[in-house]
């Protein structure tokens, strides 16, 4: 089989990228303005971009719909795309949910794409027994089979005890999670993001996959620790372009140890130009094949 015949899986995207914009523009708020400065200051120039700039923006503004999401799927060889009810709380300037998707959202994309999107619930560990409620019926409802979060934004390790609520959930569910770790693009604290921050829950929860989101950058080798150590324990390269990825990463990726415990997926930083890359890097075609798209099927349960 070809490497274009693999039809790929993406495990880490948002409504954005099926035309749902956010209840409240991001760029609005602090966090995402100093982003334009610092993280993304190649793409914005240090200037906040206005909404009409920002939904044509490649990578940027995702699709007007489903339809057009399913479209350019369909052209670029993906199977299926993992979208989650997207959650970022505001930990120093407004405290507050400054982006915030519902479960009604989500499992309307699922709806729309017929078995091309796989639904992921969210949580907030502020809010704990409605972000439980809502996990279940994102499950029971739409047939969810994933949750992911992001305690960075929340200012909490992902070992706090308002966490374990949700891993709880998903271990009775039979569903993975999924958490960010390493440090993230905006202004948030980073030393809870150290993927070893997971260590505990991994041991805690010995039956419940586990997926690191986003590389654990700037502790890779602490990130490829936990994969190879714990037999729950997964991770994504979401949220960096396949040409930018830590040498390390790539070795772990290519060399054996971690190939079938890393996933492929794009945070929606662009569809075409990601699958593009990795298809083109010197790796092995068991590497891509398992990335791409076997060990996402064996993550999710997918297999029947």
């Amino acid at each position: 089989m070809g490497m274009e015949e693999i039809k790929a899986i993406d495990i880490m995207n948002h409504p954005g990228e099926a035309g749902r914009k956010p209840p409240e523009n991001p760029f609005e708020f602090e966090e995402f303005k100093i982003m334009t400065r610092t993280t993304f200051k190649t793409v914005f120039k240090g200037f906040v971009p206005p909404k009409e700039v920002m939904e044509q923006m490649a990578g940027f503004g995702g699709h007007r719909s489903t339809a057009d999401l399913i479209r350019t799927m369909d052209q670029y060889g993906y199977d299926k795309l993992v979208i989650s009810c997207t959650k970022m709380w505001s930990y120093y300037w407004h405290h507050k949910l400054i982006v915030d998707y519902s479960v009604d959202t989500v499992g309307q994309i699922v709806q729309e794409a017929k078995g091309r999107v796989i639904g992921g619930a969210g949580y907030n560990p502020f809010r704990i027994e409605d972000s439980l409620r809502d996990i279940e019926r994102g499950v029971k409802e739409y047939g969810f089979k994933y949750v992911w979060f992001h305690p960075i934004s929340f200012g909490l390790s992902p070992k706090d005890a308002r966490c374990y609520p949700c891993y709880a959930k998903c271990n009775e569910l039979g569903i993975p999670v999924g958490v960010q770790v390493g440090q993230s693009a905006e202004v948030l604290p980073s030393d809870v993001g150290h993927p070893m921050e997971m260590d505990a829950v991994a041991i805690d929860f010995p039956n419940l996959k586990i997926n690191l989101s986003h590389t654990g950058w700037p502790w890779t080798d602490e990130w490829c620790s936990m994969l190879w150590r714990h037999p729950n324990v997964y991770g994504d390269i979401s949220a960096y372009f396949p040409k930018a990825l830590d040498e390390r990463l790539i070795r772990f990726m290519d060399g054996g140890r971690g190939r079938d415990k890393v996933l492929f997926g794009t945070n929606g930083i662009s569809l075409i130009r990601c699958i593009e890359e990795f298809r083109q890097m010197p790796l092995k075609d068991e590497t891509k094949r398992m990335v791409l798209r076997e060990n996402a099927i064996r993550f999710l349960g997918l297999e029947d």
